[in-house]
């Protein structure tokens, strides 16, 4: 009888979880502890699959940047103006430098003094580039001015449509597999990568780049999740980090790519542009043949049948798991949505804290990179040194996430990088107020001086941080969601990235009206999420949860030592007979002997 008591704890019957699933629970921790040490380990296999992971992940940064380029903004100059502006006399070639305009991020004039709104007003413009390209989306089509609105719709569509590919790619992966939604996003992104390419008007760019982002979502996934289940616990961190670096990579050699295509003898570069980073997406059509399937998916789904045909030519040890994969080939493959999700106690919890966690990252992000902008800079030098500053801190990110999570782990990792996060949000809202306000308030140039080099600083930090924080919460979406809803686990922290990324956008379609309010209500967030975190597993070292059950299992390890908080679950026997003889006891059943 004493040792029944621990087993029941182990295994409490009030999981939720029917009968049925414990026979598929036999089986199924043995993939990271028996199946893939006999198939090698992390051996050649295995790594040769991971490699072939990584090579997209340079393509899939330059797909994801190419915004920056394609839908610039470019200088506006006045060739020649309109009727109403008299004053302006002279040759058309006088009048070019005439007016120092520039168009803002919303795509309307912005000049000195009075000169707002007069490139609106001319009949004829001149519009340059500084971004590397001769002739883009904007300078095409002219949108700029009344039709400055289009150029945000275009920047809604990939965004948006990432945001619906996370979401219906991350529940397709986990009902069809791995492997097919792998292939159908990297040949369904040549084809509306490649379309993209010949729009003859900014709504067909629009609705294909739509497309474009869809598939890039579903390629983005499901390469994510096979790179995870392909390692053993120790690997999974670095592989993944790795593959962040490459995606960086792209994002450093994205504005050389524009140089290379800058002089294209039809004027059309960002045409040329297009279709130089989607044409390198031909390389994965091969995978049809040389990448398998996730062999974990398929254990963990119940396809026993094509799990012996894919372990057999690996020449899995017969010893340790085969006999009892031959018991269980008679039973039909059972697949699981993201929806089951909803009757967990525990895994819905941890994944809503990393999707407001990912949501809060990619957010304020956004509001620290505008804080960094120095709005009185050159657009050309604007353009170069805050695209190479964020790349450089996207590099710095990965550099310091390595040993932060090495030495305190996911959730410390996480939590310590949020803390940094929410302290520079509050120190750039409130500090900054409180120098301008009590200090220095004779001294106006050296107070805006302070503010602007405080502010900076403060930016760079929190932009630090806050990508540590969105490449993290992802991450540790990946570790702790089961097997078999690990795609729309994914998906949910992946769309609700996207959701995080979309203020930038709608911040300058309000041409940045509100953007005070913005960063407040993220910064709240931040303090909400610092609370939260404490309530998430620690992953490192941890195997895989393959069913709903291991996830609802994978559970916040407490304070106390496993047996002391043993004993304080076990309800004991006590002998209360000697109760009755303390005075509080008898004045006690004294006074309901009167009251009777």
């Amino acid at each position: 009888m004493a040792h029944s008591r621990p087993e029941a704890h182990e295994h409490p019957p009030e999981n939720g979880f029917t009968p049925l699933e414990r026979p598929a629970l036999r089986m199924l921790p043995h993939i990271d502890g028996c199946v893939l040490p006999s198939l090698g380990g992390f051996g050649r296999h295995q790594k040769q699959l991971v490699v072939l992971t990584w090579i997209p992940a340079l393509f899939i940064g330059f797909s994801q940047f190419s915004d920056h380029f394609l839908l610039a903004q470019p200088n506006g100059t006045c060739v020649m103006p309109a009727g109403n502006y008299s004053n302006w006399t002279g040759s058309p070639l006088l009048a070019i430098g005439a007016p120092a305009l520039q168009l803002g991020t919303n795509g309307t004039a912005e000049g000195p003094g009075d000169g707002t709104g007069l490139l609106c007003a001319c009949e004829e413009q001149r519009l340059e580039l500084q971004t590397g390209l001769l002739q883009n989306v904007v300078t095409k089509w002219h949108l700029v001015c009344d039709s400055a609105w289009k150029v945000h719709i275009a920047k809604f569509s990939l965004l948006v449509g990432s945001i619906f590919g996370y979401l219906v790619m991350g529940v397709m992966a986990d009902w069809f597999g791995r492997h097919p939604v792998l292939i159908l996003s990297a040949l369904f992104m040549l084809v509306f990568g490649l379309s993209v390419a010949f729009s003859i008007n900014v709504t067909m760019f629009s609705t294909l780049r739509f497309f474009e982002g869809f598939c890039l979502a579903g390629l983005a996934l499901s390469l994510y999740v096979l790179r995870i289940e392909l390692c053993l616990p120790g690997w999974r961190f670095s592989m993944t980090m790795v593959a962040s670096f490459l995606k960086v990579g792209g994002q450093l050699l994205m504005p050389g790519v524009a140089s290379l295509c800058r002089h294209w003898p039809n004027g059309d570069d960002w045409q040329v542009l297009q279709i130089v980073i989607i044409s390198p997406f031909v390389l994965m059509l091969p995978y049809v043949w040389i990448f398998p399937e996730s062999l974990r998916w398929l254990l963990a789904t119940q396809h026993y049948r094509r799990s012996k045909a894919m372990m057999l030519p690996l020449k899995v040890c017969v010893s340790c798991f085969p006999p009892e994969l031959e018991q269980e080939l008679h039973k039909k493959p059972q697949r699981s949505c993201i929806v089951k999700m909803m009757s967990t106690r525990n895994l819905w919890k941890n994944i809503v804290v990393l999707c407001v966690n990912s949501l809060t990252g990619y957010g304020i992000h956004h509001c620290f990179a505008r804080s960094m902008m120095d709005p009185e800079a050159q657009p050309t030098a604007l353009c170069h040194t805050d695209y190479y500053t964020m790349a450089g801190i996207a590099v710095a990110t990965c550099l310091a996430l390595c040993p932060a999570v090495g030495l305190m782990g996911r959730r410390g990792g996480l939590l310590t990088f949020m803390i940094i996060t929410a302290l520079a949000s509050l120190l750039q809202l409130g500090l900054l107020n409180l120098i301008g306000k009590y200090s220095l308030r004779h001294d106006t140039v050296l107070r805006d001086t302070l503010n602007r080099k405080f502010s900076v600083a403060f930016s760079i930090i929190g932009m630090f941080s806050s990508h540590a924080v969105s490449t993290l919460s992802i991450f540790f979406c990946a570790e702790i969601t089961p097997t078999v809803i690990r795609g729309g686990g994914l998906g949910l922290v992946l769309a609700s990235a996207g959701f995080g990324m979309l203020t930038a956008p709608i911040m300058e379609l309000h041409n940045q009206k509100g953007y005070f309010l913005h960063h407040v209500i993220f910064a709240c967030c931040t303090l909400l999420c610092i609370i939260c975190l404490l309530l998430l597993p620690e992953p490192r070292g941890q195997p895989l949860p393959e069913s709903l059950a291991d996830g609802e299992t994978f559970t916040r390890q407490t304070l106390l030592h496993p047996g002391e908080q043993h004993l304080l679950l076990v309800k004991y026997e006590r002998d209360y007979s000697r109760v009755h003889d303390t005075p509080l006891h008898l004045t006690a059943t004294g006074a309901d002997g009167r009251s009777h």
